[in-house]
């Protein structure tokens, strides 16, 4: 049995270096929210102005009051234009209300869109390799119920500044009328500060664990339902259940924790006020027997105290919402704080024209070496040139690299050494987005999105006028049986375009590719999930597109290699042999092992 001795003098080093970073984020939180409310610092002042105004209406009610009693009830004065006065000015707090209201809502909202906007742009603009990494749920969670965390705080704003006026207007006036009775009624208050300032140190991490736990039951719930055929069709609804439940009892545990913290905290905000108005009937009763104080001055009084319960309870609510604002805004910044890892240059240079009479598409891949990690290299020192005009198979085991070349090419990644051209141009010196418009490519998983089939096609240019949707279709040979669909080219084809066959999905993407119509054109395994049997029809599309186009097939079934005007054999990450697809059968036994693996694969998918 292994005893483990702990060093107290360690554990109080971790526990207060723990409690520095809590505290450096907390303050971060702050400053990013500090920022996102500079941006709209106009409107904010309209509120204030509005605030104000109607504080001076709320506040005049008392006073009015006070006057009605000790003018119009005792001294048996005009108490009906008294009435009239009070009325008029609650009207004008109701309509101050209504205004503070509307602009409160109207730039939360706008907060809340300029912030989701930037953020989607962001996570648009990140590179590849950090989706492979982020969990989508996360994402989802940090571009909604953060944001509308933020949203909530923003939108008390207006009201906290209001009530936080209306608090210093009502001490003053209480100074005024009788400085005395105000330090007795008003003595508890302070105490307020000392218990908020302990609330925020406390109910910060915990809010923290909160949005985080969320953040996991999102990706739980985003996997189970994008992924349900699997689920469904293993069987396995009970363990994905499971793991949600897991993540709701989580959640469930750390927000008790939360509502416990607050529980402690907002009870001291209502009984505060109450102490003071014990104090208010005590000593400003024993006040207005000695005729030291009206009738009217000690209702006012009350009525003012009264008036401080909403504001100081609006500002430990105020508290609460702007630590999850802060917290939720940390999570947010944690993603927009990242840089791209691909970015374009700051001065791209421009691919030639296709009407400038040269060729154009020729590609290069010069002394290339690239690998996901450090210590594992999935390129070493490929080498590869293709011909304007020229279709290459590239071929090779899993894992040997093929899907990587594409990657590369489309530069979701960098390469570590060597380089990558088009056209003759290194593709880091060119705009990221002009590059990937001029390479097209048909992956092997098909995305298709929860759209009509028209606007699937047009989608790399949405402007396309049907005649270009249908001239595309009809190349990739998907024309006939889109318009058997119930609506044709208009039908909704559902999430992922499930709704159709996989040789369907494979012929639209196609119809899409063609309709981008880019210089270099990428079929990566397009027919891997198409029934053997059908291939021939996707063969058909994939050989008409390829016609004059720079292409890079992707394939492992002789039928799809044999498109090519070139094969090239890759293993371990580099060219070993390039030739015809008979000359290679003759030549090479590495070629005719993955042609031979890859036909037992397929042998096994179609038993199944």
């Amino acid at each position: 049995m292994t005893t483990v001795v702990l060093d107290p003098d360690a554990a109080a080093s971790a526990k207060g270096e723990a409690e520095e970073r809590a505290r450096t984020q907390r303050n971060f939180g702050w400053q990013l929210l500090w920022r996102a409310l500079l941006e709209q610092k106009t409107a904010l002042v309209l509120g204030v102005a509005i605030g104000v105004t109607w504080t001076a209406a709320k506040v005049a009610v008392p006073q009015l009051t006070k006057a009605a009693i000790d003018q119009g009830i005792e001294r048996n004065g005009p108490l009906l234009s008294w009435s009239l006065f009070i009325a008029a000015a609650g009207l004008a707090t109701g309509l101050l209300t209504a205004g503070r209201r509307y602009l409160a809502f109207r730039e939360s909202r706008w907060t809340e869109t300029l912030l989701r906007e930037r953020m989607f742009a962001h996570i648009q603009r990140l590179h590849v390799g950090y989706h492979d990494r982020a969990q989508t749920g996360q994402l989802m969670s940090r571009a909604s119920s953060d944001l509308q965390q933020v949203q909530q705080f923003v939108v008390m704003i207006p009201i906290t500044l209001s009530n936080v006026a209306q608090l210093g207007a009502v001490t003053v006036i209480l100074a005024f009328t009788d400085w005395r009775l105000a330090l007795v009624s008003l003595a508890p208050l302070p105490l307020i500060n000392v218990a908020s300032r302990r609330f925020s140190t406390r109910i910060h991490p915990v809010v923290l664990a909160v949005q985080n736990e969320q953040a996991q039951l999102a990706s739980v719930v985003e996997e189970s339902v994008s992924g349900v055929r699997v689920v469904k069709g293993l069987g396995t609804e009970s363990v994905q259940f499971n793991k949600l439940r897991k993540e709701a009892d989580d959640i469930r545990q750390v927000s008790l924790k939360a509502a416990s913290i607050r529980s402690r905290f907002l009870p001291a905000i209502d009984l505060l006020p109450s102490l003071g108005l014990i104090a208010v009937l005590g000593y400003g009763g024993h006040r207005v027997v000695n005729g030291d104080l009206s009738i009217g001055d000690l209702v006012a009084f009350n009525v003012y105290l009264t008036m401080l319960v909403w504001p100081l309870r609006n500002i430990g609510m105020m508290v609460a919402l702007g630590q999850r604002a802060a917290a939720a805004l940390v999570r947010v910044d944690e993603v927009l704080s990242t840089e791209p890892a691909v970015q374009s240059p700051e001065r791209p240079r421009s691919l030639p024209t296709r009407n400038s009479g040269s060729a154009v598409g020729a590609i290069a891949f010069e002394d290339v070496t690239f690998g996901y990690g450090e210590d594992h290299a999935i390129l070493r020192n490929f080498s590869l040139t293709i011909s304007p005009g020229e279709s290459v198979a590239l071929v090779g085991a899993t894992g040997a690299g093929k899907s990587t070349v594409v990657r590369l090419l489309l530069r979701f990644y960098d390469v570590v050494n060597g380089r990558v051209t088009l056209d003759g141009i290194d593709l880091r010196r060119l705009d990221v987005h002009d590059l990937r418009r001029n390479v097209g490519v048909v992956f092997e998983d098909t995305f298709l999105f929860n759209d009509s089939v028209r606007n699937n096609i047009a989608f790399a240019k949405p402007d396309a006028d049907q005649a270009t949707v249908e001239h595309a279709a009809r190349l990739a040979g998907a024309h006939d049986f889109i318009l058997q669909l119930p609506n044709g080219y208009d039908t909704q084809i559902g999430e992922r375009g499930f709704s159709l066959s996989g040789g369907q999905r494979q012929r639209v993407a196609i119809a899409r590719a063609i309709v981008a119509d880019p210089r270099v054109l990428v079929l990566d395994d397009a027919t891997s999930a198409v029934d053997p049997s059908k291939e021939h029809e996707i063969r058909e599309a994939m050989r008409t597109v390829m016609e004059g186009r720079t292409t890079i097939v992707i394939a492992h079934r002789p039928g799809t290699i044999a498109l090519a005007d070139r094969i090239v054999l890759i293993d371990e990450g580099r060219v070993v042999a390039v030739g015809q697809h008979r000359e290679l059968l003759d030549t090479c036994e590495r070629y005719r092992e993955v042609l031979a693996a890859w036909a037992v694969r397929d042998d096994d998918a179609e038993v199944k």
